[in-house]
Order: structure tokens, then sequence, then C-alpha cells
């Protein structure tokens, strides 16, 4: 087994042992969200032990401690490492404070709405070399795409466990959010439907929270066999998802049932 150190990530010692996901969930109860498949495959694939463990107000020992009788061999030249350094990006120091429109999302989050209609609204009224700071409490990576894909640049502060500050940073004027159009993505839905009746796996992401339903869908989509669709039961019409779909050669079918209530049908191009 390969020798760990704080620099070591999260996903690689669940990989390596079976019995690594609880014994670090034993270490603080904050690790307990490892248990959900999705926000796993999310966040343990981008934190080391020296992240996790500044998360959760934790020493690194305590990993190396808990981990140790597992096997785990720990690279005593690296274990003095508390934290990863990481070089800020030259718009972040160069912001001044009146540059930066703060937007803390958190309690419309937690009261069950989609904020992503204000946050483009804010983003769209930046000026050239204005950021806009969302102060979330997960890393909104369907965003995150979505905007640098338009020429933003973006940067992730991990506070903590339940604090994280993404900046979206206008470079130019040039710089413009392109609308995400829908119109027609309802054209020949009974069509699609029966042609792959016999053919279609579902699923019901009405009830996760964000990000997990892009990840539920993005998770089933990477395992969809030839010639079958994925049909999704929404709340919402995800359009964060929509161009990642376009990327990876999916079509799609959107039917707006009620408030509250879309259908999605996802299938290979």
């Amino acid at each position: 087994m390969k020798p760990i150190n704080a620099n070591t990530k999260i996903a690689h010692l669940i990989k390596s042992h079976p019995d690594a996901m609880e014994t670090i969930i034993n270490i603080d109860k904050k690790f307990d969200k490892l248990r959900n498949p999705l926000l796993r495959k999310l966040l343990a694939g981008r934190t080391s032990i020296a992240m996790a463990s500044k998360m959760a107000g934790c020493e690194v020992s305590d990993f190396f401690n808990a981990l140790q009788p597992l096997g785990f061999e720990i690279d005593i030249q690296t274990e003095a490492v508390i934290e990863e350094k990481k070089e800020l990006p030259g718009f972040i120091t160069a912001l001044r404070k009146n540059q930066i429109i703060d937007f803390d999302v958190r309690d419309l989050l937690a009261a069950g709405k989609d904020p992503l209609t204000l946050i483009l609204d804010k983003v769209k009224a930046l000026n050239a070399g204005e950021a806009l700071k969302v102060i979330n409490t997960f890393e909104p990576v369907p965003l995150i795409k979505m905007l640098e894909k338009q020429g933003f640049d973006v940067y992730v502060d991990t506070i903590d466990a339940e604090l994280v500050e993404t900046y979206f940073y206008k470079k130019s004027d040039e710089t413009t959010i392109q609308e995400i159009s829908t119109k027609g993505a309802d054209s020949g839905w009974d069509a699609i439907t029966q042609k792959f009746a016999d053919k279609m796996i579902t699923i019901d992401v009405r009830q996760l929270e964000m990000p997990q339903p892009m990840m539920r869908i993005l998770e089933q989509l990477d395992k969809l066999p030839d010639n079958t669709a994925l049909y999704v039961y929404h709340k919402r019409i995800p359009v964060f998802l929509l161009p990642e779909l376009s990327d990876k050669g999916f079509d799609y079918r959107i039917k707006e049932i009620s408030e509250g209530e879309v259908h999605l049908l996802i299938f290979r191009n």
C-alpha cells in the first residue's frame, strides 16, 4: 500500500481499504456525509486529509492515528504539512472590497428555494472588474462549469465543512451571460417516449437537495446502456445540466407537468 501523507485524497483512502470510510466517519461526525454516494463522489476526490482536518477542526495526526491500524503507512517527511497551500489567482488579490458583491444563498436553500435566477441576475449586473461572491454550504460545481464556459474567472474558498465562498469574476464588458433556452425542448415528446418505452431507466430526484439532483443524473448517465433513455422526475428545469448534456453527447426532451413537477427524457444523440 502506497504511503499516505497530508496531501492524500480521501477518495484514495476509501478506495484503498474497505474500512477506511467508516474509520474516517468515526473521526468526526461532520464526515458522515461520506455515506451519501453522490456527496462522496463530489467531495472525496477533491479533498485531502489536510483539507478535511481543517474543515472538521481536527488534526492531520487524528487521521494518521485512525488509519494506521488499517495498515496505512505514514509518510513521515510530509507529516508536518497541516494544510495545502494554493496560490491565489491574480484577480482575487487585485479585488478591492467595493468590487465584491456578496450573496448569501444559505437561507434560500434551507427554505427549499432555488437561488439560480437571483444568482444569474446578479452576475448579469456585474461591471468589468467586479466579482460576485456566492456564500454557500457546498461548492456549486454546475454553476462553476456554466460560468467558466462563458468566460468568467472562478475561485473557490472552502472555509470549513459548512461554509464555501465562490467568486465569479467578470474580466471585461465582453463577458456576458448566454441565455439557456428550452424553447422546443418538448418537441416530439410522445414519439420519443414511445420509442424508448421498453428501454427506459427511471429516477426521481425531486426530494434531493442541490447539487445532488444533477450529480445523481450524471452518475446514471455514465452507466446508461446503449439504446436506453433516462426518465427523470424533477421539480424544476435543471438549466445547469442542459449544457453538460450537450457536451456529453446527449439529447433531451422536457415536459413541464405543473409548478414543481418537470419530467425529463435524456438519451444519446
